[in-house]
């Protein structure tokens, strides 16, 4: 019997998940046109390789990764690209981001694939495989699987899989678990050899008996896999509360998991390696629950890029639909429209409506009841850090460890005065970014006027120096000059007494002309005394 812990607070919501649960996964047609973002992860955009008019094959390459921390991006299906430009994604912010936009062919034609041997396949190129075949995180954070391979400093004894699926809803883990068992486990024995760890702990709520059945059935003949059955508690699917319970250890703010020897991937993760190293594979869907205000709820894999409206109406959407929810409706988040596509941390799709998700009561003052601390699973202080992001008091905010806020709603949930809590906390974490921004830039400015100072001063300085160089050549060669210039004119004069000849036709001169070339010859001899008095000196 193995031993379970507990971690600190945790509600029950009510659950909803049997609705969805009725049907095996379906295969929806093909969409009308896919909307595919190049930035579906944690790290840098892809780079897009395409461009307008480009024939594309199912699973071709469209967006490199670029940087340390980024992950490719593929085509969904065969078909043409009409467009690459900025289009409405599905985020809270309603923000637009740069996608491609195919419209299929209908033919499915695949790029060429290669079967291979994971047991054979050195650990390097299997972190290359993983990059390229742009895998990430299932569970909702999209972080890159090759990274989260590479390991770290310490050694990673235990990896967890992460089947609780916590949030009311959604139950694409669970439906997966039950149809798709042995990929998972095998997926797991890849994580589990490149990482070098020495078990593989499958954690699954116990809600979910036939998912825990299939799970225990695929792991029969590994002795290094255990399928564990934890209590139904929200948020006991997040990674931090999952090791907790699984293992005992607290991983503390600020500390990751593989400092304390334990890495947690999500079942769908274990499943998408699997499918990339053993088939070449990328991740070109993802199983997606489709729920609430429609008539068939159901699990659907989807092509990633697939608009949510044309997916809703597969499952039959009601027209008193008002919104949609992207993930479950304590952490989801509401879409800007039913026009943005499905992405890959797209796990449930929520058709709201009013009687589903009526209007929340206005807010009332804080009592102080402590009810949001009771059920805290990191065991903060909701209503301080309320006040403190209320008041726009950042800092203490910080004090009290805003950033160990995962965001998982049952403080909101709990609430009596019916405070939205975590609405509070975004908006704070939001400011406090945005301020450490500034920061930021306005240093880079500070650092970037400086140096341009420094570099002005540095030219003028060299410009000085290289005059006074010059200048000091200048007086250094003027001896020398002067010296040359002596020694020229010596020379002259010794070639003009070489040159000295008798003058010619004189005998018969009279006086006056004998008087003429008297003066003359003694102005000449003035004129070579002086000479050789300014030489001398």
């Amino acid at each position: 019997m193995t031993q379970l812990y507990h971690f600190h607070g945790g509600v029950h919501p009510p659950t909803h998940k049997a609705l969805s649960v009725r049907s095996p996964i379906a295969t929806p047609p093909l969409p009308s046109k896919l909307v595919i973002p190049f930035h579906q992860h944690v790290g840098s955009m892809a780079k897009p390789l395409v461009q307008a008019g480009d024939y594309v094959f199912k699973g071709q390459l469209i967006g490199m990764p670029e940087d340390g921390l980024s992950s490719a991006i593929h085509a969904s299906t065969s078909g043409t690209i009409a467009e690459i430009g900025m289009q409405v994604v599905a985020h809270a912010s309603g923000l637009p981001d740069l996608c491609a936009t195919l419209i299929p062919d209908g033919k499915e034609a695949w790029v060429v694939r290669e079967q291979r041997n994971p047991i054979t396949l050195p650990i390097d190129e299997i972190r290359h495989i993983l990059r390229l075949a742009g895998i990430v995180g299932l569970g909702g954070a999209v972080f890159p699987s090759d990274a989260k391979l590479r390991g770290g400093k310490h050694h990673v004894r235990t990896i967890v899989l992460n089947g609780a699926e916590c949030e009311p809803y959604i139950t694409c883990d669970d439906m997966l678990m039950r149809q798709r068992a042995r990929d998972i486990v095998r997926g797991g024995d890849i994580i589990r050899r490149v990482l070098g760890a020495d078990e593989v702990l499958i954690g699954i709520e116990d809600n979910k008996p036939q998912a825990i059945a299939m799970m225990q059935e695929a792991c029969v003949d590994r002795s290094s896999m255990r399928v564990i059955a934890v209590p139904t508690l929200y948020p006991g699917g997040g990674a931090k509360q999952l090791i907790r319970v699984l293992t005992g250890i607290e991983v503390a703010a600020g500390v990751r998991s593989t400092d304390k020897g334990v890495q947690c991937f999500n079942v769908a993760t274990a499943y998408s390696i699997y499918r990339a190293v053993a088939f070449s594979e990328p991740l070109l869907s993802r199983i997606v629950t489709v729920t609430g205000n429609v008539h068939k709820p159901q699990n659907f894999e989807v092509l990633i890029g697939t608009p949510v409206d044309e997916l809703v109406a597969w499952a039959g959407g009601k027209p008193d639909t008002t919104h949609h929810i992207m993930g479950g409706p304590m952490m989801g988040v509401p879409l800007p429209n039913d026009q943005v596509s499905v992405v890959k941390a797209c796990n449930c799709i929520i058709a709201a409506s009013d009687a589903l998700f009526p209007p929340a009561p206005p807010a009332m003052p804080c009592i102080r009841c402590t009810r949001c601390a009771e059920v805290c699973p990191q065991e903060l202080q909701p209503q301080d850090l309320y006040w403190f992001a209320k008041s726009k008091n950042f800092g203490k905010a910080q004090e009290f460890h805003l950033f160990d806020c995962i965001e998982c709603g049952a403080c909101s949930y709990v609430c009596p005065s019916h405070i939205p809590l975590v609405q509070y906390y975004r908006f704070a974490k939001s400011e406090i970014w945005a301020r450490d921004n500034d920061k930021k830039a306005a240093d880079q400015a500070r650092e970037r006027h400086e140096f341009r100072e420094y570099r002005i001063e540095r030219e003028k300085q060299e410009k000085a120096d290289k005059l006074a160089a010059k200048e000091k050549a200048a007086l250094a060669a003027k001896p020398a000059a002067s010296d040359d210039a002596q020694q020229k004119i010596q020379a002259a004069l010794a070639v003009a007494k070489q040159q000295a000849v008798t003058p010619k036709n004189v005998s018969d001169l009279t006086p006056q002309q004998q008087a003429e070339i008297a003066d003359i010859e003694a102005r000449r001899a003035n004129n070579q005394a002086r000479a050789q008095s300014d030489a001398g000196t």
